[in-house]
C-alpha cells in the first residue's frame, strides 16, 4: 500500500497556543487556555476503510479523546533527542507509541510530563513507547527543566517545529496516541491524567493488539 493524500482532522479544544500561531484573537505562550483550532495533518493510506473497534471506540470516548479511522497512518519521522540519540517514527513501529507536544512555559504539561514519566516507567517493558517533542525551545532550557522534573523518556528536538507542523499541531499540550501497526489511534488536546484507570484501559486495549509482522516475512 502506498500513502495517499493527505487529510485535515479539525477539533476545537482547549491548549495554549505555540509560538507564531495567531488564531482566536492571536493567542500567545503562557496565555490562558482558550479555544484554538488544531489542523492535524495524516498520511491517507488507500485501503478499505476498516471499522473502528467498538471496544475501543467507548474507551477513548470516555476518557474524551478523539479517534481516527483505521485507515489513517502517523506522518513519519526522524529527530533527535536530548541526549543525542536517533530517533524515527518507522524503527518504532510493533510499539504502541504516546506522542506528546509540550513546551516549558505550558503550565498544563508540568503535571503531565510527570504523569507520562510514570507511565513509561510501568509501562516500556510491554512495549509503550512514551516521546516528548519540544515546541522549538533551546536544548539547555529543556534540560535544565526536564531534570527539574526527573523526566527520563526520550524527549526530541524540534527547533524549527517541523514535527509540529507535520501533526498540525497548534497548542500544547497535544498528545496522539499510535498503535502498533503505525495507525494513529486517537487525540488528545490539552492536559490528561495518564495515570487514571480510564486512561490505564485504553494503554492495555492497545498494548494486547498483536504487532504486524516485519517487512520481508
Amino acid at each position: 500500500m502506498r500513502p495517499g493524500k493527505h487529510e485535515r482532522w479539525s477539533g476545537a479544544q482547549c491548549a495554549t497556543a505555540l509560538p507564531g500561531v495567531r488564531q482566536h484573537g492571536g493567542l500567545r505562550p503562557g496565555s490562558a487556555c482558550r479555544l484554538i483550532q488544531v489542523l492535524v495533518v495524516l498520511v491517507v493510506v488507500l485501503s478499505p476503510l476498516a471499522a473502528f473497534p467498538a471496544a475501543l471506540a467507548e474507551l477513548l470516548a470516555a476518557f474524551d479523546l478523539a479517534p481516527y479511522p483505521h485507515n489513517i497512518r502517523a506522518p513519519v519521522f526522524s529527530a533527535t533527542t536530548t541526549t543525542d540519540q536517533p530517533v524515527s517514527l518507522t524503527a518504532l513501529q510493533g510499539q504502541v507509541v504516546l506522542l506528546n507536544f509540550w513546551a516549558t512555559w505550558c503550565a498544563e504539561c508540568r503535571p503531565e510530563l510527570t504523569e507520562l514519566e510514570q507511565v513509561h516507567h510501568t509501562l516500556a517493558s510491554r512495549g509503550l513507547v512514551v516521546l516528548g517533542v519540544n515546541a522549538g525551545e533551546d536544548i539547555k532550557v529543556i534540560q535544565r527543566y526536564t531534570r527539574n522534573l526527573g523526566v527520563t523518556f526520550p524527549l526530541l528536538l524540534d527547533p524549527q517545529q517541523t514535527i509540529s507542523r507535520l501533526y498540525g499541531v497548534a497548542g500544547v499540550p497535544t498528545t496522539f496516541l499510535l498503535g502498533r501497526d503505525g495507525r494513529t489511534v486517537a487525540l488528545a488536546v490539552s492536559g490528561r491524567e495518564w495515570q487514571s484507570p480510564a486512561a490505564q484501559r485504553i494503554l492495555d486495549a492497545l498494548l494486547a493488539e498483536p504487532a504486524p509482522p516485519k517487512e520481508g516475512r
